[in-house]
């Protein structure tokens, strides 16, 4: 890498102490030499601003009156990053922990071409670390589905190659202030799924490309914020995010096929996952 940008790295943090302060650790070990941290806390209750203030007195703490969600509470973040002069713009999720050379090669992507819009790195479980979560992405207008590449495989280098994807994941997405520029802000309309599929269409549309750099590597605890893989919370809003962004970019002619494509497509894996832990279960 010849040159290293300024990277904002960007947490949203909601009563999440315990994970957010696991993840502000392994940033300590960052090979990357120009960053810096902002922390957006939503409100939080339990404590969070005097822990982050207490143990990492060097991060920007930006606390918010009230849950701005993901959307809002990585726009502040955001609003701040570019206003300290940063020309890069990391959003990572609060329940992670990473590599500590995952920054260095999600910029040298990011680099390689100038219409590189957005970086996402090879995403992996925390409690079954050798398991993929995230190895790219795909979108279909026609099934009304996005899903991630690779989910719940075992990471045994069939990802290994960089590619082209659909979308970047807001787990963890790299972009730049001239993107930020292009094509505006998240969409706060999304409540709180959705955002990084929408931010990543706008992107391309504006004729910049998504990339899955799988040299990068995070560690991902699954929907600490809400409550779970399968908590009613997460899958209701799941479903209206999707919703959200299929009625925003479907053309008339999908939907004569992707309400019924996606009722089916969405209940196979739903079953597959249900199926899949209770095997695990008995092994």
């Amino acid at each position: 890498m010849t040159s290293y940008p300024r990277v904002a790295i960007l947490i949203v943090n909601w009563n999440g102490k315990g994970v957010t302060l696991d993840c502000l650790q392994s940033l300590r070990a960052l090979k990357y030499p120009s960053f810096f941290v902002i922390v957006v806390d939503n409100a939080s209750t339990d404590g969070s601003v005097e822990s982050i203030r207490k143990d990492f007195p060097d991060v920007t703490l930006l606390p918010q009156p009230e849950n701005r969600r993901f959307a809002g509470g990585n726009n502040s973040g955001i609003q701040q990053a570019l206003a300290e002069g940063a020309e890069l713009l990391l959003l990572l999720n609060n329940d992670t922990v990473v590599e500590s050379d995952f920054l260095t090669y999600m910029v040298e992507r990011l680099q390689l071409n100038s219409s590189t819009g957005m970086v996402s790195p090879k995403v992996l479980y925390h409690d079954d670390p050798d398991r993929i979560w995230f190895a790219g992405s795909r979108v279909s207008l026609w099934t009304g589905t996005m899903r991630h590449i690779g989910i719940r495989e075992l990471d045994r280098g069939q990802y290994d190659t960089p590619c082209t994807i659909d979308y970047a994941t807001g787990c963890c997405l790299l972009t730049s202030r001239e993107v930020v520029a292009a094509i505006g802000m998240l969409d706060e309309s999304f409540f709180i799924y959705g955002e990084d599929a929408d931010w990543s269409m706008r992107a391309r549309r504006a004729g910049y490309s998504i990339q899955y750099e799988p040299r990068a590597r995070v560690w991902h605890r699954l929907s600490v914020s809400a409550g779970g893989h399968l908590s009613w919370y997460k899958l209701r809003n799941k479903f209206l995010g999707n919703l959200r962004f299929f009625v925003r970019y479907a053309a008339w002619y999908h939907w004569f096929v992707f309400p019924w494509l996606n009722l089916l497509v969405n209940s196979y894996a739903a079953l597959r996952y249900l199926l899949t832990v209770r095997l695990r279960s008995w092994n």
